[in-house]
């Protein structure tokens, strides 16, 4: 009754621009507006060899060097820092002054922007020689999408921004970019959803010649430190770059990317595991969405098939069914551990002996063993694999102290509601939900390059 007497009182009109006001509170908090296009991330543009407007270091000072380097396409938006090919290097003796900008940040002239600096990685003033020692200069192969920081005010200022392929910068312990070499500003890992991202080439960033949205990467930890990054050469391809972690190219040794390495038997092996076999054989992995599979998911197919021949850094899809979904998370800067040294694959990784799990079924996971090879195809990517004749994108191959029992890997990209109407009517005291449970077990598809 008290309702009926407010729209009596009111009018239709008023009621009806309170329905539209409700319907736009509940579209607001996932969507752009409502006009009912999905939230997008505004990022911005920066080129090679384009000179920062707020820069933590005078790039007239040569810190780095980037070079010229056509993006090579990814096969999944989300790539963890031990891809193989993910990375580049060259014969030059460096593309990053890491001694220099370790004198610039601890002088005492520049301690403003040295606490600046260090609060970005979460470190101390104090700690920041010990973490740069611990850094290594690569350059990008992809167009990389980075949470930049410019020097503004006395404070480093955040901003989403897509690294032109080419550019120089230092890489930490898990294959993350930690800063820009040419202006020393500091990075931290892309936080928005890659696969809806907004950029405006401005500022003198001039749309650069083979920019794709399909090929654009954002880079997560590897599920462990390395101790060396297996890097390809931007000027010859054919020549990988085995380089230790925490050094500038002093001590850098060359390999082969050429040499063949055939994929292994990856048929019901979780994803997790899958990967790790994939990665230790120099090949990168594929998937299809916005997300990382998560590491419980099993693999019901590969693309190429198993047995195939690849070259270094190469992509295999993974299709891939079930899983929990969460995903893997970055660690704070400290010590290098003792283990292994990585470098290039010599050999294809050994099939699981573990049993396979058994096949899906509406209320569990896979019960019985898949076939040792699939049966259907997967979906087919959105860019063609690399022949072997082409250049690869292979990122370092890395190689991790132990297993990786990391959790599985989760988008960081931020859930959105979906949109309510307004055709719908409004009633006094009715509870409005902005989405419904999903139930059943999704299906998709991961890739793999060497």
């Amino acid at each position: 009754m008290t309702f009926r007497a407010v729209v009596q009182r009111t009018g239709i009109p008023v009621i009806r621009r309170i329905a539209v006001l409700l319907v736009c509170v509940l579209v607001v908090s996932g969507l752009s507006g409502c006009g009912g296009s999905a939230h997008t991330f505004a990022v911005k543009a920066v080129a090679a060899g384009v000179p920062s407007l707020a820069p933590f270091f005078d790039e007239k000072q040569g810190l780095g060097n980037d070079a010229k380097v056509r993006s090579m396409p990814v096969r999944g938006s989300l790539q963890q820092g031990d891809t193989p090919g993910l990375y580049g290097g060259t014969k030059k003796p460096t593309v990053c002054d890491v001694a220099k900008l370790k004198r610039f940040l601890t002088d005492p002239a520049n301690h403003q922007k040295a606490v600046a600096w260090s609060g970005v990685p979460g470190i101390t003033t104090d700690e920041i020689p010990a973490y740069l020692d611990r850094l290594t200069p690569v350059l990008l192969r992809h167009d990389t999408l980075v949470q930049n920081h410019d020097y503004k005010k006395g404070k480093a200022t955040p901003y989403n921004s897509l690294l032109q392929a080419g550019i120089a910068i230092l890489v930490d312990e898990q294959g993350e970019p930690a800063a820009k070499c040419s202006c020393g500003n500091p990075l931290r890992p892309f936080k928005g959803d890659a696969s809806r991202i907004s950029v405006k080439f401005e500022d003198g960033n001039k749309k650069w010649n083979g920019y794709r949205a399909s090929s654009v990467v954002a880079v997560r930890p590897a599920p462990q430190k390395v101790e060396g990054l297996a890097l390809v050469d931007v000027d010859d391809p054919d020549r990988g770059i085995e380089r230790p972690v925490g050094t500038t190219g002093k001590h850098d040794t060359a390999f082969d990317t050429r040499k063949q390495h055939a994929v292994p038997d990856l048929a019901g092996a979780t994803f997790g595991d899958a990967r790790r076999r994939l990665v230790s054989s120099g090949l990168a992995v594929g998937y299809g969405g916005s997300a990382l599979p998560s590491d419980d998911a099993h693999v019901t197919a590969t693309d190429p098939p198993a047995g195939t021949e690849l070259r270094f850094g190469e992509y295999v899809l993974l299709s891939v069914a079930g899983g929990t979904g969460g995903g893997t998370t970055s660690t704070p800067p400290g010590p290098t551990t003792s283990g292994p040294t990585l470098r290039p694959p010599t050999s294809t990784a050994p099939p699981s002996t573990a049993p396979p799990p058994p096949p899906p079924t509406s209320s569990s996971r896979p019960s019985s063993p898949p076939p040792s090879s699939p049966t259907s195809e997967p979906p087919p990517p959105s860019d063609p694999p690399p022949s072997s004749g082409s250049p690869t994108t292979g990122t370092p191959s890395a190689v991790t102290h132990s297993p990786s029992t990391s959790a599985p890997v989760t988008s960081s990209a931020p859930v959105t509601s979906a949109p309510a109407t307004s055709g719908a009517p409004v009633t006094a005291g009715a509870s409005v939900t902005t989405g419904a449970p999903v139930t059943g077990t999704p299906t998709t598809t991961a890739t793999a390059e060497m």
